[in-house]
């Protein structure tokens, strides 16, 4: 059996994930179902069975999968007439979830009318609810038909891509439950304009697991955090802000200015994590870039991710930093207005929607002066891609929805489910002198067609305490790999954590100058749907916290006490907020909890050091393999 295939042994993590699904809603979000009730619905779907039967069946599936008060509704066209392009009903409206209330209502339902699907989706949109207090979250609609709209008006493709346009957070994922030629054109259309996926459901099967997919994705949508706040399109506009988490959106091709004073010694970090639909349309290049300027000069620093990948959208994050130069002789060591600068970047053909962002700007203050620093640590060293790491039977896990709610890990193996388009994440604590090293592995599923003809990515990412990305681009890990329902692995790690790091050139080196939670980001491709028989795929994470834990970035600062809490996880609780803890307010030497420590045997990389040019600007742009 692969590694990967152990996670069969653990389950598909479903007691960790239920005891999340008991979590609140958050009153953000929300999912409204748009069936198909018309009369070809009466025909028989090959099995023996109607169309309506097998659809009654999926939809139970998908409301007993959903969170417990998750708000859902349920829409129905060709339901009530046997002609008529008015036939559009809502039968339960967005509330918190009534599976035996929905269940009963699509078992009442006898097809018999039109196919008004345009005209649906605009009631659609105005059944769910809009979000209070410029509230974030993921609001779907998600329309199951059999056949295209023979209404034409209004047209529905040109409803979904005003819709997509008119409220952030929107999306409108189709399924086509046996549908060909211009029937799965217009719904391939109609997702792709409402920033979301397409969904091919050829039998009964196939429908209930691509209605589970797209109502998950909607429950386990990124959970926000922060102040809302409105960036300028301008320097002398831009609203001024203090260390803390915001809220705001950004258009294609838009740039949002904020202003900060700064002082010339403290270390300042600034991040934008976008969040698009998941699986809404994308380019390879499309671009998310942070900078922070100073004055009429060019930026201080700027660093620009990239998606390089077009399968679908996924969470984007882009962070930077204001370090003082160790002379104090650059420009950007002076204290003043600056300027925190957030742009994206869109092809032609991309999700045209805002998309909402995450900001933090947090700022660290200097060591003391009588403390010296403890000597860079750039290379990986034992924590290289060769590095052993725990082995046995992974314990189950259920990843958070982002960075607010990623689930704390400690060093072990874990096992979790991962849909198509998802990103699932995670936090581990990682002291002063330690480095995080893991493996994630996607596991040998049956694939629809019983081959492996389709192709889909999968990959990871880790981020600093202070959201930078730091994995892949060195020549030591790879972000991505192919997957095509095999089994199939990657492996990332960081450097060593050291204060001094930050006066390093690399850019997956220079983050990584402050203990804290770091997070581990775990992606599927979109077109895994083309490819998995399961609504899910197994993900297994072999997990070290490598070497000792120091008592504080000082130089000689000694070991801190190896301890374990009863799980055998790292007993050490970091504060990871991007605007507290160690490292982000106040002096960087206080100890910490003591942290497991498990020796590993590896073979050492030394990179290659190079000094920044004193008073340059740095620009970082991070590499995503594409599959």
């Amino acid at each position: 059996m692969s590694r990967a295939g152990e996670v069969g042994r653990a389950g598909e993590a479903t007691r960790a994930r239920e005891a999340r699904q008991d979590e609140a809603p958050d009153g953000k979000s929300g999912l409204v179902m748009v069936l198909d009730s018309s009369g070809s619905m009466a025909d028989d779907d090959g099995s023996g069975q109607t169309r309506m039967a097998s659809a009654r069946a999926a939809v139970g599936t998908v409301v007993d999968a959903l969170p417990d008060g998750f708000p859902t509704g349920l829409r129905v066209y060709g339901a009530d007439q046997p002609k008529g392009c008015t036939d559009t009903r809502l039968v339960r409206p967005v509330e918190p979830l009534d599976r035996a209330g929905l269940k009963q209502a699509v078992g009442a339902l006898r097809p018999k009318g039109d196919t008004p699907i345009g005209l649906s989706l605009q009631k659609a949109a105005e059944d769910l609810p809009k979000p209070a207090d410029g509230a974030i979250g993921t609001r779907t609609i998600l329309l199951i038909s059999d056949g295209d709209d023979n209404c034409g008006s209004p047209p529905p493709c040109e409803v979904a891509q005003q819709l997509s346009k008119d409220g952030v957070g929107l999306r409108i994922d189709t399924v086509g439950f046996q549908v060909r030629g211009a029937a799965r054109q217009q719904l391939e259309c109609i997702a792709e304009a409402g920033n979301g996926r397409y969904y091919d459901a050829p039998d009964a099967k196939a429908l209930a697991r691509q209605l589970q997919r797209s109502a998950q994705l909607s429950a386990d949508g990124y959970r926000f955090r922060g102040k809302p706040v409105e960036g300028a399109p301008r320097r002398d506009a831009a609203p001024s802000v203090v260390p803390g988490q915001y809220l705001d959106t950004i258009g294609p091709g838009e740039q949002r200015y904020y202003a900060v004073g700064l002082d010339a010694e403290s270390t300042v970090e600034f991040s934008a994590t976008a969040v698009p639909q998941p699986g809404a349309a994308v380019d390879t290049f499309d671009a998310l870039r942070t900078s922070i300027a100073y004055g009429t000069d060019s930026a201080c620093a700027t660093s620009t991710e990239r998606f390089f990948q077009k399968e679908g959208a996924t969470p984007l994050t882009s962070a930077v930093a204001r370090i003082p130069s160790e002379k104090g002789t650059s420009g950007c060591d002076r204290a003043g207005r600056y300027w925190l600068v957030v742009e994206r970047e869109s092809k032609k053909g991309s999700d045209a929607g805002r998309w909402p962002l995450e900001l933090t700007y947090g700022v660290e203050q200097p060591l003391p002066r009588n403390v010296t620093p403890a000597q860079s640590q750039p290379e990986y060293g034992e924590g290289d891609k060769n590095a052993l790491l725990p082995t046995g039977d992974p314990r189950d896990v259920a990843g958070g929805t982002g960075f607010n709610d990623a689930k704390e890990i400690g060093q072990g193996i874990w096992g979790d489910k991962v849909l198509p388009s998802q990103t699932l994440w995670y936090k581990v604590p990682v002291g002063w002198g330690q480095q995080l090293r893991y493996d994630v592995e996607f596991a040998n599923e049956p694939t629809v067609d019983g081959s492996s003809s389709v192709w889909s990515y999968g990959a990871t990412q880790v981020f600093t305490p202070g959201r930078s990305p730091v994995g892949g681009g060195t020549g030591e890990f790879s972000p991505q790999t192919v997957y095509n329902g095999r089994p199939t692995a990657l492996e990332m790690g960081t450097v060593p954590v050291a204060w001094t790091n930050r006066h390093e050139s690399h850019p997956n080196v220079v983050p990584v100058h402050a203990k804290g939670g770091f997070y581990i980001a775990v992606t599927l491709g979109a077109k895994a749907a083309e490819i998995a028989e399961n609504p899910r795929i197994g993900v297994v994470l072999r997990v070290a916290v490598m070497g000792e834990e120091l008592a504080g970035p000082q130089h000689n600062a000694p070991a801190l006490a190896n301890k374990a809490d009863k799980k055998g996880d790292a007993a050490a609780r970091a504060d990871s907020e991007a605007t507290g803890g160690a490292g982000w307010t106040g002096t960087a030497i206080a100890a910490a909890a003591g942290g497991a420590v498990i020796l590993i045997a590896g073979l050492v990389l030394v990179l290659v050091r190079r000094k920044p040019a004193t008073g340059a600007a740095t620009e970082t742009t991070t590499s995503r393999r594409s599959a």
